[in-house]
């Protein structure tokens, strides 16, 4: 007796249409948009997602190719679960956390379980190995529940660089208000980077590993960020120059090999260790008027 092959019962086209709704949804996409993207009119989408015509293979994959995700998933996709657009992003500003004015404070991260939940997976499989089955896991929350928050991975890695930008640029900048001087602004700022790469190490992991990971218009964004933190630097140590404070004849080589060192951290440090984040900013401090040649690197 010859065993028979299997035969896959494909949902209904109710249940197909009304997967391509969540992960539209998900995505952040209209209804028109998607329509224009696949190239059929509104009317169209509008009956694959009700239910009302039939779905050929050859649109179901390129309404997955659009939507990032397989044709499996959306054939797959549990019809008796809904979820509404995530709320858009909003860009916090660059201001201490309620309760923190002392750049060298740490508290806890005011941030809900889900961000939290994907800061730590990313730091432990990658961008690319975590998907959002296991945020949601992490997080003790259902896949729908973590796309009400977010629309997608894209958008957690996202609100993760802008919360450590953030964080980190109130830090330097409030770090080199205290100085009195040019060459006090560069020793509280390499500081201040020192003490946000080990306090924050999961963080700052993510923002040196993660940044190719970004979608175009963001990475640019963040990269400008992160320029902007370096020209503040470069500030102090202009000014450290023009006071006669400082001697290397490579003042921007010399900043972006402190900024580099600084932003290292995070790929050894680890808190609980033999050297505490306040003994590593001081060191690092000392470092840093070493690479600038001031007298003052030498140790104690």
């Amino acid at each position: 007796m010859t065993a028979q092959p299997a035969v896959r019962e494909e949902p209904p086209h109710g249940a197909v249409g009304h997967a391509v709704r969540l992960s539209r949804l998900a995505a952040g996409m209209s209804l028109r948009e998607l329509a224009r993207r696949i190239k059929v009119s509104a009317a169209t989408v509008h009956a694959i997602e009700t239910g009302k015509t039939d779905l050929a293979v050859s649109r179901l994959r390129d309404i997955a190719t659009v939507l990032h995700t397989t044709p499996e998933r959306l054939l797959t996709t549990d019809a008796s679960i809904d979820v509404e657009p995530a709320a858009p992003r909003r860009r916090p500003t660059v201001a201490p956390p309620v309760g923190i004015e002392d750049w060298r404070m740490f508290g806890p991260l005011r941030i809900d379980p889900v961000l939290a939940a994907a800061i730590t997976v990313f730091v432990r499989t990658g961008y690319h190995g975590a998907t959002m089955r296991s945020i949601a896991r992490r997080a003790g929350m259902s896949v729908p529940g973590v796309y009400h928050h977010y629309r997608g991975k894209q958008m957690l890695l996202v609100t993760t660089l802008d919360l450590s930008m953030d964080d980190l640029t109130w830090r330097v900048l409030a770090a080199g208000a205290e100085g009195r001087d040019g060459i006090s602004r560069v020793r509280l700022m390499v500081e201040a980077l020192a003490l946000f790469h080990t306090h924050r190490w999961e963080l700052a992991f993510i923002g040196a590993s993660e940044m190719r990971s970004l979608e175009p218009a963001d990475r640019r964004r963040i990269a400008d960020l992160r320029n902007h933190v370096q020209h503040l630097l470069d500030e102090a140590i202009d000014q450290a120059i023009a006071e006669g404070s400082l001697g290397t004849p490579s003042p921007r080589h010399a900043g972006r090999a402190i900024a580099t060192m600084c932003t290292s951290l995070p790929q050894w440090f680890h808190l609980g260790g033999p050297t505490s984040p306040e003994q590593i900013a001081a060191e690092y401090a000392r470092f840093a008027l070493g690479l600038l040649a001031h007298p003052l690197a030498a140790p104690a």
